[in-house]
């Protein structure tokens, strides 16, 4: 069993992992070139998969991360596809396109998200914007490729969280905000983190069944990826008023405070490939090891409620 620090790499993943990537398909959202799922594509590309698809809102920043996957490895085959995950009618046109493109889906990496969006904005179909990014669009998404990810016999979807989860548990009273009227960019942001680990344990409740599970991991903080652009160090300090307001207690940064290009996307990884996971799956992980979240993030009745509410915001249900 392969055991990993926080200083973990990127490399030494793939190395321990590389096995379980040998011949696989791997579908990441998000990976433009700034980002983890960049990071994520091209240290897969090492081992040998046959398939990175990588689904984007804009495909112009994900052909630099396709042009260094083939620099890595000709063979591999690769896919880029066009979605907007705030556009309900965008996340089915591109499922299908996936599904045409990838019958058989071994990993799905959620990576794909904003960060605070300071101003309140709704999506296309009226609901917060950093909820509809960050969950309720790989929520549809991902339940569109269950027959891809069941076709693999043995699959693995990895949701990127965040500890922004400690600013709030999820507001199932008021999840739009009152239209705005109690909107604080912080709080939108963290009930979207909460969602992505409430998402894993109830995907993985669905369909471990058949052969799927999931997991939420905290890669940590890197400087030099295009989230979180919009937020200045004032921002920050807001940040812990916010959340002792919010839930009664101090929100404490984890250590490392920031983690390299090397290490950034370690802990997606291990969530992604580390064949222990799947049956111990659901879990969150952070700093590269399993670890413990508020009762919030998996209490089994917030679970099914957002499963629930979820359903009735991208107007289908998915009962397994």
């Amino acid at each position: 069993m392969a055991i990993f620090d926080a200083t973990a790499s990127s490399e030494q993943v793939i190395e321990a992992f590389s096995s379980q990537i040998e011949g696989k398909t791997f579908v990441i959202t998000g990976a433009s070139k700034l980002s983890i799922g960049n990071k994520m594509a091209t240290s897969l590309a090492k081992a040998a998969p046959a398939h990175i698809l990588i689904a984007s809102r804009t495909l112009s920043n994900v052909q630099p991360v396709l042009d260094e996957i083939q620099a890595i490895d000709s063979s591999i085959q690769t896919t880029a596809i066009q979605v907007d995950l705030t556009d309900h009618d965008s996340v089915r046109r591109a499922a299908n396109e996936i599904l045409a493109a990838a019958p058989k889906i071994d990993v799905l990496i959620n990576s794909a998200g904003v960060m605070a969006i300071k101003e309140y904005t709704l999506d296309k179909q009226g609901f917060e914007y950093n909820l509809s990014a960050n969950h309720l669009g790989h929520f549809l998404l991902t339940n569109l490729l269950v027959p891809a990810l069941e076709a693999a016999g043995t699959a693995r979807v990895v949701n990127l969280t965040s500890t922004a989860y400690l600013i709030t548990p999820f507001r199932f009273e008021d999840w739009n905000f009152s239209e705005g009227r109690e909107y604080d960019h912080w709080t939108g942001y963290g009930q979207s983190k909460t969602a992505n680990i409430l998402f894993a344990y109830g995907l993985t409740q669905h369909l471990k069944h058949r052969g799927i599970s999931a997991v939420a991991v905290h890669p940590g903080y890197n400087q030099h990826t295009n989230l979180g652009v919009n937020l200045t160090t004032d921002d920050f300090v807001d940040l812990f008023p916010l959340v002792k307001r919010n839930t009664g207690k101090e929100f404490v940064f984890e250590e490392p405070r920031f983690k390299d290009s090397t290490q950034i996307a370690a802990t997606p990884l291990i969530g992604a490939l580390d064949p222990d996971l799947q049956e111990k799956a659901p879990m969150y992980l952070q700093n590269s090891v399993v670890s413990e979240t508020v009762e919030y993030t998996w209490d089994s009745e917030c679970v099914e409620r957002l499963w629930k509410l979820s359903e009735e915001l991208v107007g289908q249900e998915f009962r397994y």
